[in-house]
């Protein structure tokens, strides 16, 4: 079965696109408003893009009437956010963070959310989550009401339980982070895993 996308609603598309692409890991962000209102809220439009630089892209849709969300508003006038990863621990509390609230409303204390000064930019970062890391917005893409932005990782927290600092290996099961699923609020644990070894030219040449 195939579909014509130029024939579908964008709610249409959104559903089949959303529903397919599983899983998607989730930001978590961190803003400030150019008047320095706290903002935090889920994005599961997001992933690592490139290792040098270091960077990750967020996907973020706009309100039905045009306008931009309060994170994205806060994105492109300050330039600067924090991605907070999400384990289990956190879900309630970042379900919480979804809400449709006004700009002035800061969901880090409607949420009960402790919060730590970030390093190099202005938004603080989550305390509970087991990796945050510190971003300044190198490129965003606009086309209509939804936003894409690029940016470049500058600072990098991750709970020392969770790394060995000679080896860099962090525990990615211990971080027991959670994924977005299909819509009406689904979400999967990353706790079923299996391993392949990636193929090489060479060892096919040898057999």
């Amino acid at each position: 079965m195939h579909f014509d996308f130029s024939t579908l609603t964008a709610a249409e598309r959104y559903k089949l696109m959303a529903s397919a692409i599983t899983p998607r890991p989730i930001a978590w962000l961190t803003t400030l408003s150019a008047d320095g209102v706290r903002n935090a809220a889920p994005y599961s439009f997001f992933n690592m893009m490139s290792r040098e630089p270091p960077l990750v892209a967020i996907g973020m849709m706009g309100r039905p009437d045009g306008t931009y969300q309060d994170s994205a508003r806060n994105v492109l006038d300050t330039r600067e956010f924090v991605i907070n990863l999400v384990a289990e621990h956190d879900v309630q509390a970042m379900n919480m963070t979804c809400i449709d609230a006004p700009p002035e409303f800061d969901e880090l204390t409607f949420a009960d959310i402790t919060v730590e000064p970030s390093v190099e930019v202005a938004p603080p970062r989550i305390a509970s989550a087991p990796v945050s890391m510190e971003c300044r917005v190198v490129e965003t893409f606009q086309r209509g009401a939804s936003i894409v932005v690029l940016g470049e990782v500058i600072h990098f927290h991750i709970a020392d339980e969770l790394v060995d600092p000679e080896r860099l290996h962090v525990d990615a099961l211990a971080m027991n982070l959670v994924a977005r699923m299909h819509g009406a609020g689904w979400y999967t644990r990353s706790t079923d895993l299996f391993q392949l070894q990636r193929p090489t030219f060479a060892d096919l040449a040898r057999s």
